[in-house]
């Protein structure tokens, strides 16, 4: 494989362009640079940037069916190989504040064993942990442990993601044994953000098992071994989520039900209180007819007694239906 120059990959609107000095550090990329298998180059790319579209359109370095996917066309985790290269899409927990996590963010990858392009729209966060580690020395030192210190970033983000979603339904349930229910809308985004994690996530295991059992060239047994812990971890994250789901769905007829026993209450409330004044209903609605003859009309205690009669009749009620344990 040819050696490559800094100049082939000088992009001026990069997010960042490195080399690895193969010691888990990094050096800006310069225009003399060599660059090679010993000593390979991480080009970041904002594929929304001018500069950065027109080098992925227009550079040597990247096959033909490359330049779309780069450019934002592929969405769902994958990889492929194409010839000494390989093409990697991932997504990534959106850790910004201004939008939901569940909104995953899309990163692509296609890398050999001197040349990492990576390229996204929004920040890609579990990537500050990578980079954090090679400005401080203590990195990847080669293409293989690069893509394997991604690929477990992007897991430790998602894993704590799930862990999250998973104390909220934990609060949820210890909720509904109070009795309380939950803000409307509030357990559907929830079972929303948990579908569309399973989404993602389940093709992104079988990503990094395929990776870990690939002969890439570039990749050591050790670091196989490594991606194959990541897929098992994701598989064991991807288990969780699959026994959220389940439980939301407990918990959706759980809340049903508490409605409806709560409905039920109060209907019966409503059908006690008609029938303890059905009694006193009726004689009112007798004793208020404009007719003659009405016992008592002219008696001066007549309304005091009748009221009275009112009381001693919604209360024998009211203890009947007590005695009979309907009240």
């Amino acid at each position: 494989m040819d050696v490559l120059k800094g100049s082939d990959v000088n992009v001026p609107d990069a997010v960042f362009a490195w080399q690895l000095d193969g010691k888990g550090g990094v050096t800006p990329l310069q225009n003399g640079d060599r660059i090679d298998g010993q000593h390979p180059c991480w080009l970041h790319l904002n594929y929304t940037h001018a500069d950065s579209a027109e080098w992925l359109s227009t550079t040597p370095l990247l096959p033909n069916n490359v330049r779309d996917a780069l450019a934002g066309e592929s969405l769902r985790p994958r990889v492929s190989r194409l010839g000494e290269g390989t093409l990697i899409t991932l997504r990534c927990i959106n850790g910004s504040n201004d939008e939901r996590p569940d909104q995953l963010v899309a990163m692509r990858v296609y890398m050999d064993e001197r040349l990492i392009v990576s390229t996204r729209q929004r920040k890609v966060l579990a990537l500050d942990d990578v980079v954090s580690d090679l400005q401080e020395g203590t990195g990847p030192t080669d293409c293989g442990g690069w893509l394997v210190d991604v690929c477990d970033a992007l897991t430790d983000h998602a894993s704590e993601f799930i862990e999250e979603l998973h104390d909220r339904i934990i609060d949820l349930e210890d909720n509904l044994l109070d009795q309380e229910i939950p803000p409307r809308g509030f357990l559907a985004l929830l079972r929303k953000q948990l579908i569309v994690m399973r989404r993602y996530m389940a093709p992104q295991r079988d990503v990094f098992a395929r990776l870990s059992s690939e002969r890439l060239p570039w990749m050591n047994d050790d670091q196989r071994r490594r991606m194959q812990d990541i897929a098992d971890r994701l598989g064991r994250g991807l288990d969780e989520i699959d026994a959220c789901i389940s439980r939301t769905a407990v918990m959706t007829d759980e809340i049903t039900q508490i409605t409806q026993e709560s409905l039920s209450r109060r209907t019966y409330t409503m059908s006690l209180m008609a029938m303890v004044f059905l009694p006193s209903t009726f004689l009112t609605g007798l004793f208020g007819v404009n007719l003659g003859g009405i016992p008592g009309g002219n008696w001066h205690y007549g309304f005091a007694t009748f009221c009275i009669m009112l009381v001693i009749l919604i209360g024998g009620v009211t203890w009947w239906l007590h005695r009979s344990k309907w009240l």
